[in-house]
């Protein structure tokens, strides 16, 4: 009999409901607490968590060190204390796993069933990508950036540890980081501790957890994060795009109070504030969000946010009357990219940025 780990019955599309399996993901993972988007910052307990494999066991930061191999003029190994004396610096950004919104591409891939909720912004501080490079001098013909996590598992009928790259030009923009703190505490052990990377405006897959090697090619990475997995597909065996920068999304805090276990409102009629986040990759800004309340549309105010790479407050006013309704936001960048009203099919459900829809049922209870 065959290792079915290591040779894995192919998976395939479903339309039915979460196997076991599925569900077994999402217990693992979370998303965060549509009511927590009133927090400008994601509180770290609340912020979405996906993590491939198991939280390594790190006891402490004392001995972790990352090691510069490959083509780099001067390959080192830098401590996480020396990694502390370099120029600190803290950037609001928001993460959102490419897989948000997947249980609603139909027919789905077997995978996390994220609903819309997995996205966060956290206050991420550490180092900048770029001055650690800088300090072992890349090659010219060096090409690609690979970043190796600690986390170890198997995917794809493969044993690999996490490992994604960038090319060289993006790894050294300004904003790409090496983060140790998270909210102004060290990072907890799901979210990467001691050290991980942070790719502000893409989606959160680039953003390699408990980051110890940082490599330096001259070839396209093959590793299957990075190609087998992480890619934009009209069909399963399409060669497809890689996912990158984030799509233009938003989302509304549904109002009212919940039903247990539907999650759907009840809420009293009149007048009722409507508030929100948005947010759009590569930096770009949220230009305009509508509140979608059956066939009306309202105009929300977009207020500008505290950072390129961190969601935008949005708020609305909407009467509520008797009855039924179905409310959604679309947002729409400063590029003219707009919101789809109904999910784009993918292979893998990457990238799903169609409109949030709340069921609310309001009545003078």
């Amino acid at each position: 009999m065959k290792n079915p780990i290591l040779n894995p019955v192919a998976k395939q599309h479903s339309n039915n409901t979460f196997t076991a399996d599925e569900v077994g993901l999402a217990n693992r993972n979370s998303g965060t607490l549509l009511e927590t988007l009133r927090h400008d910052v994601t509180p770290v307990g609340a912020h979405y968590l996906l993590n491939h494999f198991d939280i390594p066991y790190v006891e402490s930061a004392d001995n972790w060190t990352i090691e510069l191999s490959g083509l780099f003029q001067k390959p080192q190994s830098i401590s996480f204390a020396q990694l502390q004396g370099l120029a600190p610096q803290t950037q609001r950004v928001t993460l959102e796993c490419a897989g948000n919104g997947r249980r609603h591409v139909q027919p789905h891939w077997p995978s996390q069933p994220w609903s819309v909720e997995a996205v966060g912004t956290a206050d991420w501080t550490g180092v900048s990508l770029k001055s650690v490079l800088e300090l072992a001098e890349p090659e010219a013909h060096c090409s690609e950036i690979v970043f190796h996590g600690t986390d170890t598992g198997v995917d794809g009928g493969a044993v690999h540890h996490f490992a994604r790259s960038l090319t060289i030009e993006n790894s050294m923009l300004d904003e790409v980081m090496l983060a140790y703190a998270m909210n102004g505490q060290p990072l907890l052990p799901q979210h990467g501790f001691p050290l991980r990377l942070i790719v502000p405006g893409w989606y959160g897959m680039a953003s390699v957890k408990w980051l110890n090697k940082i490599e330096a090619i001259d070839y396209a990475f093959q590793g299957h994060q990075q190609v087998g997995t992480y890619v934009y597909r009209d069909k399963k065996d399409d060669h497809g795009t890689p996912v990158s920068k984030i799509r233009v999304r938003s989302l509304l805090i549904p109002p009212g109070i919940p039903d247990w276990s539907t999650r759907q409102r009840l809420i009293r009629p009149g007048i009722t504030n409507i508030i929100g986040r948005a947010w759009c990759g590569g930096g770009t800004a949220v230009a305009r969000v509508e509140l979608l309340a059956g066939e009306r549309s309202i105009e929300a105010t977009v207020h500008p946010s505290s950072d390129r790479f961190a969601w935008q407050l949005w708020e609305a006013q909407w009467e509520a009357t008797e009855g039924q309704h179905i409310l959604s936001c679309r947002a729409t960048d400063a590029n003219g990219n707009q919101q789809p009203l109904e999910p784009r099919w993918d292979a893998a459900g990457f990238g799903n940025n169609a409109v949030q829809q709340v069921e609310v049922w309001c009545e003078d209870y």
